[in-house]
């Protein structure tokens, strides 16, 4: 019998034994999240009731400046005050298979024992903005599988990954020194969307003026009255140095993005987001592909002899298609 047909009709089950623990639950709700499953709608409607409650930690930086040790030696640290963790890592894809290439589990083996801990690779399947496109969803199967903190690590594609801050209640931005990173993801506007940044790699030389220049940097921007001042944290996440600090600036950031309403706020943008991207896609799908349509070819060829611009075109080939 095929896995689709073992599925059908299982999904209360497996919701209830992801809820009770169970890895092989939880992996394989993600798989069908990220498989765009038949099953998808049935998933969602069941977690829903379950889910809200995770805080959700976004960490993004550029290439090499140490995220994925930085996510294990966080998820160290939040298990020592007895959290349950899981970790969304966002991988490039692979060119072959268009799973994740890289695989950070492997680099997050201290954890691999850890039935408190649940770490998936998803492969960004060539979306832009550090995320894979089923990133929310997965995020809600570890939500509603009881995990009190959900880290998710972006791909790290540099200065454009700024996508994260859309999805996280707390987005960290890690830096580091020697990289020529600093003020260039200033300019890309990353330092907008931090809420903490974590200069990593600190014994090295160079991690004092990085700081100084993010504190500059940050000082600079128009912040209201009340708003949260992001701090900077130095640390050496390979010698876990530093992420007490960094742990305890996480909970400080969530006290105020409580007692200033600014949580539910962003909780709600997070789900006006997904309901657009969901509702978006499936017009698309509905529509089938406009570039198959005549009358499209028809209205190209009435705007280039001018017989009619471009928005009125659109206007008539939307009328077309809802007719």
């Amino acid at each position: 019998m095929s896995r689709r047909a073992d599925d059908a009709g299982a999904v209360p089950g497996l919701v209830e034994r992801a809820r009770a623990g169970e890895a092989r639950a939880v992996a394989r709700l993600i798989s069908l999240v990220e498989d765009e499953s038949p099953l998808l709608r049935e998933v969602m409607a069941a977690l829903a009731p379950h889910a809200g409650h995770a805080q959700v930690i976004g960490i993004t930086g550029s290439p090499g400046v140490g995220k994925s040790t930085s996510t294990s030696a966080l998820v160290t640290e939040l298990r020592r005050a007895d959290k349950r963790v899981g970790v969304l890592a966002v991988d490039p894809s692979s060119p072959f298979s268009g799973g994740a290439l890289l695989g950070d589990r492997v680099r997050m083996q201290d954890h691999a024992l850890d039935r408190d801990v649940y770490i998936r690779s998803m492969a960004s399947r060539g979306h832009l903005g550090g995320l894979a496109w089923s990133t929310p969803q997965a995020l809600r199967v570890l939500d509603a599988a009881g995990c009190d903190v959900v880290l998710v690590e972006t791909v790290g594609v540099g200065q454009s990954e700024v996508e994260i801050a859309g999805l996280a209640d707390t987005t960290m931005v890690l830096l580091a020194p020697g990289m020529g990173d600093g003020i260039q993801a200033a300019k890309a506007g990353i330092l907008e969307i931090g809420d903490l940044y974590v200069v990593n790699k600190a014994d090295r030389d160079g991690a004092d003026q990085v700081r100084r220049d993010l504190r500059s940097m940050l000082a600079l921007g128009d912040r209201p009255e009340g708003s949260w001042r992001p701090p900077i944290v130095k640390t050496v996440a390979h010698r876990g140095e530093g992420l007490d600090e960094v742990a305890a600036e996480i909970d400080r950031h969530r006290e105020w993005l409580e007692s200033s309403g600014e949580l539910e706020r962003r909780r709600r943008r997070r789900a006006r987001d997904e309901i657009e991207a969901i509702a978006v896609t499936a017009l698309r799908h509905r529509w089938g592909d406009v570039h198959g349509r005549s009358e499209l070819d028809d209205l190209a060829a009435a705007v280039v002899a001018g017989e009619t611009d471009p928005y009125a075109a659109a206007d008539e080939l939307l009328d077309a298609f809802t007719d």
